[in-house]
């Protein structure tokens, strides 16, 4: 790496996890099938396995016309497994770029449900909650820019904030009631399906934060984000959003299943359970999101919408049965 270059910060999450049965991964599914279809786009990426370079040294490298690599590059970067910046160059500025993926898992079916499983979804906007109690730096933006104010609490009273695409705070909850409808059998998983970071002044790719999901009542698990991403923009994030602020999260999946809490598939609390959630008691189901004083990181949250950061939703209830 030439001396010219500065490393480039990466998420410390960069496992991809993907299911065909979730509409909001299709379409990345779609760009991966497409960048890992060529063999010149296979080689960029063992190019790049935590090694930055230009465009004109992968070119050189490889033997292909600039041209050529930059298109490879540009179907890299639509499946998000390859990130780029404009970094100095002795002649200007030149697209430094780095391998941004360590493993890609796709799941083609729910694992935990067979495949007659039936389900009801529900695609809540972010700005659509229901209560909340939330402290600086906080805030709700829409695809013009920031609603209401900055860093005032009065904000997320605005009628405006059912347009938000992406709202943040420091420390506090923000909850949401989706429609309870109980299935006509026994329910096999409730899952929360959300895109989010953590919550720094700008941005900070390294910023933990514990972020605690709550159901009913009940607290599920803490989820610890890794930091406030900006140092790329997100996929869907407007123009209108100023480089340098936060740009994207993480998509995480929160389940609860008979025998206890999953996040990402994998057991974290089994020491709560559906039947513990008691949802026949009641019309709706509650579901909080939480950045609590008591936690040993308090950095914050951002939550995304439909039209911003990487995936096209909200906050996804889903019921298996």
């Amino acid at each position: 790496m030439s001396k010219s270059k500065k490393p480039i910060q990466l998420s410390n999450d960069r496992n991809i996890h993907l299911r065909t049965t979730v509409p909001s991964h299709q379409e990345q599914l779609v760009h991966i099938g497409k960048a890992i279809s060529s063999p010149v786009r296979l080689q960029i990426l063992n190019l790049l396995d935590n090694t930055p370079m230009s465009i004109q040294e992968i070119a050189s490298t490889l033997d292909i016309p600039v041209s050529s690599t930059a298109m490879h590059i540009r179907c890299l970067e639509e499946a998000r497994m390859v990130v780029t910046e404009s970094q100095p160059g002795l002649r200007g500025s030149m697209r430094v770029c780095i391998n941004s993926v360590e493993s890609i898992r796709i799941d083609v079916s729910m694992p935990e449900a067979d495949r007659r499983s039936k389900s009801i979804t529900f695609d809540m906007p972010v700005g659509n909650y229901y209560d909340f109690e939330v402290a600086p730096t906080c805030g709700l933006a829409d695809k013009s820019g920031v609603i209401d104010t900055y860093d005032n609490p009065r904000a997320f009273y605005s009628p405006l904030r059912t347009n938000a695409q992406l709202l943040w705070f420091h420390k506090g909850f923000i909850e949401y009631r989706f429609p309870n409808f109980p299935p006509p059998v026994p329910l096999k998983e409730l899952t929360f399906s959300l895109e989010l970071c953590s919550e720094a002044p700008g941005f900070a790719e390294d910023w933990p934060s514990d972020i605690t999901f709550t159901v009913n009542g009940r607290d599920i698990l803490t989820y610890q984000s890794p930091g406030d991403f900006g140092a790329r923009r997100g996929s869907l994030t407007p123009e209108s959003w100023k480089s340098g602020s936060t740009q994207y999260g993480l998509l995480k999946t929160v389940s609860v299943r008979p025998n206890g809490g999953y996040l990402d598939g994998k057991l974290k609390n089994p020491d709560i359970t559906l039947e513990a959630l008691n949802l026949p008691s009641q019309p709706y189901i509650s579901f909080a999101v939480s950045v609590r004083e008591t936690a040993k990181f308090v950095g914050g949250v951002n939550l995304f919408g439909r039209e911003f950061g990487d995936y096209s939703q909200g906050i996804v209830m889903s019921m298996f049965y």
